[in-house]
């Protein structure tokens, strides 16, 4: 088989779909879970939930997603690999360890490390914690056995990891396609109720709710960017796959899938859907 990229690493032999699609179940499983908590996050933190300030979330959202991952990940950064590797201890390689920057440059390097550790151990329990408690929706009743089944499903995630990429991404590649497909869908719906809701895509609603808020809608900021939680991953998991799958990736399935489900969920509740159950 072809070779998509000049270095065979992991999962870059084979054709563009199948590669795109073993990306989708390693690369984007955070940032594609981040529509169960990220709006409602930003509901509970704003003081008034009205319709401007919900377009304004929105916008905020939609402009989030567009620079921090479109232009920052996959326009600039991706450019910057090492040998076809990604992330911090490569960029880190790129900068040189020269007898005047040496200490520096590990010093950063190994923060930045630090925080990816953190990233790690933090994001995968608070998306699977999400997902879960979508189940009191269901019956109440399945309450206390949140917090067991999480921790069940994190070990077991945790303890397949060593049977490596390649496995994992044809396990789970498909799921995360039925996942994107099933938030774009659910968006949509959304969206038929209340069109309007697409107003959003006007960044002067974003920049109105930031400065008619204040140091309030600072705060804000830190429930918005946690639509791009995981948005590393584009960039730190090249090596994996290549540029070209993650590219096709994200702008064929997952961004499309985002922007719609998110916009979904702001229409629902400009509809009138209650925000104190939740949302997605």
């Amino acid at each position: 088989m072809a070779s998509i990229e000049s270095a065979p690493l992991g999962h870059r032999s084979g054709s563009l779909p199948i590669v795109s699609l073993a990306a989708l179940g390693i690369v984007f499983g955070d940032i594609g879970t981040s529509p169960l908590y990220t709006f409602q996050t930003i509901l509970h933190m704003s003081r008034t939930p009205g319709a401007n300030s919900i377009l304004g979330a929105l916008s905020l959202l939609f402009w989030t997603l567009f620079i921090i991952t479109t232009v920052k990940y996959v326009s600039f950064a991706m450019r910057v690999d090492n040998g076809g590797e990604g992330g911090i201890l490569a960029l880190m390689a790129l900068l040189g360890l020269n007898k005047q920057q040496r200490a520096t440059i590990v010093a950063v390097g190994l923060f930045g490390a630090a925080l990816i550790y953190g990233d790690g151990a933090i994001t995968p329990a608070i998306s699977v914690l999400s997902a879960l408690e979508g189940l009191n929706m269901v019956t109440p009743a399945v309450e206390p056995y949140i917090v067991p089944l999480a921790v069940a499903i994190l070990l077991g995630l945790f303890a397949i990891q060593s049977k490596g990429t390649a496995w994992i991404g044809q396990a789970f590649g498909p799921v995360m396609l039925v996942w994107f497909i099933a938030m774009a869908v659910m968006g949509i719906a959304g969206i038929a109720r209340h069109p309007t809701v697409l107003a959003a895509i006007n960044p002067r609603y974003g920049i109105a709710y930031l400065f008619s808020h204040g140091f309030h809608g600072f705060l804000v900021l830190g429930g918005v960017f946690l639509c791009v939680t995981g948005a590393e991953a584009l960039y730190a998991d090249m090596g994996h796959f290549g540029k070209r799958p993650i590219r096709v990736a994200w702008f064929a399935i997952v961004f499309p899938s985002l922007l719609l489900n998110y916009a979904g969920q702001a229409a629902l509740v400009l509809d009138g859907a209650p925000t104190d159950g939740n949302i997605f």
